[in-house]
């Protein structure tokens, strides 16, 4: 049998130089492009595609769009009557949509056989008129849901809860009931209940809506400090200072639509829809 060609020594040399080298040059190359983009760290936490709303004859949400990523703040702003609330009660699912997707992580949460339950324990919704236990007291109200929702042991429930209490400044306050709390307190009880359920993104609809002017500012400087701690957050407003400072985005809703959306600085220097200007000019002449 004939013995196999032996590569000379020399060439075996050059060619194993020639491989290194080409290897160190797309080390250098990738280096230079730097890490690959990451996709899923841009994906939206929650995400809305023609998302429409009726009440009988009565269309109040006609094909939203709409996204909000990991840690972004977004504000959704726009006259009574816009759709804003009902919007947000679509997303966490408290109204069932009439078409359109929502998506949780890329997945319609509206298909057949989807955990809606497991669902809305990801999304903590803050309420307009606080929605507390009037039977509980403050600790109980941040630990009931816990328990029945999320299956957690109690004591494990309570120290979470208590966490968070004191997060918003209200651990002294963890036997009163609700009746013996002002506005803003039972506000920021219902943060912490929301909180507590660690949801990977709040909801707020119109937090301070219902509060004296003088509680108002107690509720924001909390939504601030959580955004600035990260956390993924959509806020239905009508603070339209909180919606500048603090958010990220902000979309202007009119009739039912998001009209404008963009950064919130550009949105309220330079808005380029008319009616967006019309909404905002009150605010800037105030």
């Amino acid at each position: 049998m004939p013995a196999e060609p032996v590569e000379p020594p020399a060439v075996a040399a050059a060619a194993d130089a020639a491989e290194a080298a080409a290897l160190a040059a797309a080390d250098v190359a990738a280096d230079a492009a730097g890490p690959p983009p990451s996709d899923a760290q841009d994906a939206p936490v929650v995400e809305t595609r023609g998302l429409a709303k009726s009440f009988g004859e009565n269309e109040i949400l006609r094909g939203i769009d709409f996204a909000v990523r990991p840690g972004e703040v977004v504000s959704v702003i726009g006259a009574s009557g816009s759709g804003k609330s009902t919007f947000l009660r679509c997303v966490n699912l408290l109204e069932w949509p009439s078409a359109g997707e929502v998506l949780y992580h890329g997945r319609n949460v509206l298909e057949r056989g989807y955990d809606v339950a497991g669902y809305r324990t990801k999304l903590g919704m803050v309420f307009q008129q606080f929605n507390l236990f009037n039977n509980l007291n403050v600790l109980d109200n941040c630990v009931i849901g816990q328990v029945r929702a999320a299956g957690r042991p109690k004591a494990e429930a309570r120290e979470r809860a208590l966490g968070y209490l004191a997060k918003v400044g209200m651990e002294r306050h963890v036997d009163a009931k609700p009746r013996q709390l002002s506005g803003g307190q039972k506000q920021r009880v219902a943060i912490a209940r929301a909180l507590s359920m660690e949801p990977e993104a709040l909801l707020f609809d119109e937090p301070t809506s219902a509060l004296d002017p003088e509680m108002v500012g107690e509720v924001l400087s909390v939504m601030g400090e959580l955004a600035e701690s990260g956390l993924t957050m959509v806020v239905v407003t009508h603070e339209m200072a909180f919606a500048r400072d603090v958010s990220d985005r902000v979309a202007f809703m009119d009739g039912g639509v998001i009209a404008e959306s963009g950064p919130a600085a550009e949105i309220f220097a330079h808005p380029a829809q008319a009616r967006t200007q019309e909404f905002l000019a009150r605010f800037h002449a105030g």
